[in-house]
């Protein structure tokens, strides 16, 4: 029974077959984190842009 115990644990310790899936996951999760980081000065560009044009509109008018 242990020995048997011990073949299991040895080859599941050989296998990585599911390395891959991390590393995806970890670089997926590494863009994501990049995104949101991102995010704030995209928002913060684009509300200025708006505010320019809303100003530039109003003083046409």
């Amino acid at each position: 029974m242990m020995n048997r115990f011990r073949s299991i644990a040895l080859s599941l310790h050989r296998n990585e077959s599911g390395q891959d899936l991390i590393e995806y996951a970890l670089v997926t999760a590494l863009i994501a984190f990049g995104a949101v980081a991102g995010m704030g000065t995209v928002a913060s560009a684009i509300n200025n842009a708006f505010s320019t044009i809303s100003s530039e509109l109003s003083s046409a008018l």
